[in-house]
């Protein structure tokens, strides 16, 4: 009963990070703030799968493992649209996403 209980409060943690990431996402105007509402929704799915591992006896490294990998590529995809954040400001000096339609 413990690993339920445990289990739910993760998911419902886990549910709130992703809905703030996702507001972020679509409410956002600014490049940073929606870059790091991205990092929310994968915070939020890495605390599903450890929680899944922990919650699985029998799958307990995978949720850790697919975690490690999640946390790789997220930080590559958030050094990739830096980069692309930062050739963008050096041309139009602003960080409205509005201004980038049409580059």
């Amino acid at each position: 009963m413990l690993n339920n209980i445990v289990l739910y409060h993760y998911l419902i943690l886990a549910f709130i990070l992703f809905i703030i990431g996702l507001c972020g996402v679509v409410l956002s105007r600014n490049v940073i703030k929606i870059l790091i509402s991205v990092e929310f929704m994968l915070l939020a799915v890495n605390i599903n799968f450890t929680a899944f591992g922990l919650y699985c006896k029998n799958l307990a490294f995978d949720g850790y493992i697919f975690a490690l990998f999640y946390i790789a590529v997220g930080a590559v995809e958030l050094a990739i649209a830096l980069y692309i954040f930062y050739a963008m400001y050096r041309e139009k000096q602003t960080s409205d996403i509005e201004d980038y339609g049409d580059v």
